[in-house]
């Protein structure tokens, strides 16, 4: 031992095996290496793996001499300066990336990875070995998942999960040693360096360890709940799908799901769903993320065998009993071998409906969908196949067709529940039944064929199943009020005037997006019958009552302007009867305002009206490709005098997009993304076909390319930017556009509380926003830069590369998995952008395989 200065030279532990941790281990290995090694030591199969300790990173820190540096760097930080947070924390991790490895540690960290895929007698007893699988010498250097793992993770004051760097996929010596001082920079992320400072943690006492760990190639793979999550019983809950776990993370897989419950120290399987799992997500020989569909046949293969899930709920079953915890675990299965690759308390343990309901509910599935509007409710089927069918329909029946379409909205208003044979959770009946209050389930396939016309069901919303008879009194899911306050605006979506009152109860004072199309609807009368009978006041007239009470209760209103195409209200009096070859692509929105002025003149009268009864108004116009047709509307605008109408236009083609600059140039107070049509324009897929429902992905980088270059282009125009799609209401979505800087976020009135909640915990941990003038001084260094704004950007950085937290302790449950939204960030390279757009959901899937002695076909499984 030598020492310089009084700094002790003495070389620490520089590696950890998972065999050498246990939950205490979190000085040594953070809060994720210390959970890794906890489980391993309980006899968990887990993926082998070794921790890069957080001395090792001292140590590091220590030999290249960067210390002192990076404690004078910090000293000058004014943490509420975002731009010099930004280029100083940006100074703090070049330092630290340009700085060699000692010698020493790299070789270590090369011999540790070197063992972790390597097949040798001779190792078998290293700490790790126990959990590598039998076969020949692996020849090419193995896939590793290289993860931070910081010692304050999961303190009991503050939780920094998710704050830090991960990379999946990675292989090969030179490219692991990259990405451990990758992991060693992301300590001083602007959000991280500004959240120590927050809460009070000195710098200079925090360190990080880096988890490296094989990467599990799973053919099948799932999620474990020890307790079930929604209701207060005690079933174990098991879904599984083919492949890796992101297909049931994303939501484009319906899973296999498995109810299993211990009966006298006995587990028996209760129930077993069969998902139609068109798709699994592989991964080919270079890392790369791939889709394959599968044939019929296996899709409807059942994934597990019951010995498989019998196996998983023990396993389930000794975490709980370990942590004494209700735990969420999540599994990878590989040639046979079980690996449990996370494992955490389930977080809404506390929020579980009474044992009671699931009492009543339980009876003979016959038919399952996508849940697609919470709620249970009973009553009488009736199968519509034609329009003229809705006659039929009294208060309390359940509509079953095989997609609706908005001719139907006064009929479904009347009804219990709704069930499709197609579309997904962003079609027609999923939107509309959502606002309603009302259970939907929606792409059951054989819904109109199976059931019978008359006889009565049980719908449940929540989990997407059919029951046969009444076995369940119904329940109606619930409006809980927003009870945070958020710099992020926060505004709810209302279609219908008759269910205005029951938006209200979110609390929030505006509607970021009321359709016309529901007042149309509910008039019965088509725009083209007053155009007709020569009485367009008659149509302002309905506009003005339908606005007018909504108006009741809010403070602001965005109103779309008319958009009804062509295979719509067809059914209304004094529709047009032709129906064009591609309506979406046709005459609707506001060129077909444009081509029937007085029309649009109504609907701006109406909302004029409105306005002078002291409400804001927002005027947003849909379709819109040419900055031609913006000048058009503002033409009428001012014809009838609305002076003080706010002018939006809706980003939902492509073309907007393009020509986002030249709009903006002409002079508009505010855009609002429409998410479906921009991804049904870009992507060519039919969001209700449901054929291609799993394709169709708002979360596509094409898509979130588009939106983060009109909000960064807006920021510099000065621009209020919303979003109004059914996207907005989904976290990770919202992830995203709060990284992105968006201004405003349109909801669900169901999800409202919710996602307020959630974007409250986002802005705790994010610095506070500088004046209106700043921002905008910044954005338009951003457009003119972008791979420099990435940098500046103390959010976007990290938007890409959460993942669900490892560790056991109570602080955990306020990570938020819908933080792996497996996000790409356009600015990056395409290296950089692939992993991080797989990381967050692929983190679960790192994989080793692990021998059972009991049963050589056990398996281990997002």
């Amino acid at each position: 031992m030598t020492e310089e200065k009084g700094v002790n030279r003495e070389r620490p532990d520089l590696i950890k095996w998972f065999s050498e941790l246990n939950k205490n281990s979190g000085n040594v290995a953070g809060g994720k290496g210390a959970n890794l090694g906890e489980i391993y030591n309980i006899k968990i199969p887990v993926p082998p793996g070794f921790a890069i300790t957080a001395q090792a990173y001292d140590y590091f820190i220590e030999k290249s001499r960067i210390k002192e540096k990076i404690k004078e760097l910090l000293e000058k930080i004014n943490y509420e300066d975002t731009d010099q947070l930004n280029n100083v924390t940006k100074e703090i991790r070049s330092l630290i990336e340009n700085s060699p490895l000692p010698k020493e540690m790299e070789e270590e960290i090369l011999e540790a990875y070197e063992i972790l895929g390597t097949e040798d007698a001779e190792l078998k007893n290293q700490p790790a070995y126990e959990m590598i699988s039998k076969g020949p010498s692996i020849k090419e250097e193995s896939f590793v998942a290289v993860r931070s793992s910081a010692t304050m993770e999961d303190l009991a004051e503050a939780s920094f999960a998710g704050q830090q760097e991960t990379f999946l996929n990675v292989r090969g010596g030179k490219e692991l040693l990259s990405k451990v001082k990758r992991c060693f920079s992301s300590l001083f992320t602007p959000r991280a360096t500004y959240y120590r400072n927050q809460k009070g943690f000195k710098h200079e006492e925090a360190s990080l360890s880096v988890i490296v760990q094989k990467m599990v190639d799973s053919d099948r793979s799932g999620v474990i709940f020890s307790k079930d999550p929604t209701l207060k019983r005690d079933d174990i809950i098991i879904e599984a799908v083919f492949g890796l776990g992101e297909g049931i993370v994303s939501g484009q897989i319906t899973p296999d799901t498995y109810i299993v419950l211990k009966e006298e120290e006995v587990l028996k399987i209760k129930n077993k769903e069969i998902g139609t799992k068109k798709i699994a997500f592989t991964r080919d020989s270079s890392g790369k993320e791939e889709i394959v569909e599968l044939k019929e046949e296996k899709s409807k293969q059942q994934a597990l065998t019951d010995y498989e899930i019998k196996i998983l709920a023990e396993i389930a079953l000794k975490l709980e009993e370990h942590y004494q915890k209700p735990q969420d675990i999540e599994f990878a299965i590989e040639g046979g071998k079980i690996f449990i690759v996370q494992t955490r308390p389930i977080t809404t343990i506390e929020k579980r409906m009474e044992v009671g309901l699931e009492k009543e509910i339980e009876g003979e599935v016959i038919l399952k969908g996508l849940a697609a509007s919470p709620g249970i409710a009973s009553g009488n089927v009736r199968i519509i196949g034609e329009m003229e069918d809705l006659k039929k329909i009294i208060e309390g029946d359940i509509l079953v067709t095989k997609m609706t379409n908005p001719d139907m909205v006064v009929t479904m208003k009347k009804c219990s529940a709704i069930v499709t044979d197609e579309g997904g959770l962003t079609a027609h009946a999923s939107i509309v039944s959502r606002e309603m209050g009302i259970p939907a389930i929606v792409g059951t396939e054989k819904a109109t064929s199976i059931l019978q016309d008359g006889e009565i069901i049980t719908v449940n919303g929540f989990d997407g199943k059919i029951y046969r008879g009444k076995v369940s009194e119904n329940v109606q899911k619930e409006i809980k009020p927003v009870t945070v306050t958020t710099r992020t605006k926060l505004k709810v979506l209302v279609d219908l005037p008759s269910f205005a009152e029951r938006a209200s109860k979110t609390n929030l004072k505006g509607v970021g997006l009321a359709r016309l199309e529901g007042i149309i609807a509910e008039s019965g009368k088509h725009p083209q019958y007053f155009l007709e009978k020569n009485d367009i006041g008659g149509y302002e007239g309905i506009i003005f009552n339908g606005l007018n009470e909504i108006a009741k209760y809010f403070e602001e209103i965005w109103v779309r302007t008319s958009d009804i195409r062509s295979d719509e209200f067809r059914e209304l009096e004094g529709s047009p009867k032709e129906v064009e070859a591609n309506p979406m692509l046709g005459m609707h929105g506001i060129r077909y305002s444009l081509k029937y002025p007085e029309i649009l003149k109504a609907e701006l009268n109406a909302m004029k009206r409105i306005s002078d009864q002291g409400k804001k108004i927002g005027i947003l116009a849909p379709q819109i490709i040419s900055v031609e047709e913006v000048k058009k509307l503002k033409e009428l605008v001012n014809q009838v005098g609305f002076n003080n109408a706010k002018i939006g236009i809706m980003i939902e083609t492509p073309a907007s997009v393009q020509i986002i600059k030249e709009l903006c140039e002409e002079g508009v107070d505010f855009i609002s993304f429409g998410t479906n049509d921009l991804t049904q324009y870009t992507l060519a897929v039919d969001r209700g076909n449901e054929e291609v429902q799993e394709i169709y992905n708002e979360m596509h980088p094409a898509i979130l390319n588009q939106i983060e270059y009109v909000i960064k282009l807006c920021k510099e125009k000065g621009i209020e930017t919303s979003v109004c799609g059914q996207a907005g209401s989904k976290k990770e979505m919202v992830k995203f556009l709060f990284d992105k800087g968006i201004d405003s976020l349109s909801l669900n009135a169901d999800v409202a509380s919710e996602i307020g909640e959630y974007v409250s915990e986002l802005e705790k941990s994010t610095p506070q926003p500088q004046s209106p003038e700043e921002e905008l001084e910044k954005s338009q260094e951003v457009v003119e830069n972008r791979e420099l704004t990435e940098l500046q950007n103390p959010s976007s950085q990290d938007a890409s590369q959460k993942e669900p937290q490892d560790t056991s302790q109570e602080e955990s449950q306020n990570e938020n998995p819908d933080e792996a939204s497996g996000i790409q960030n356009p600015d990056q390279n395409s290296e950089n952008s692939e992993e991080n757009q797989k990381e967050g959901n692929q983190i679960e899937n790192q994989d080793t395989k692990i021998e059972n002695e009991n049963n050589p076909n056990s398996v281990d499984i997002f």
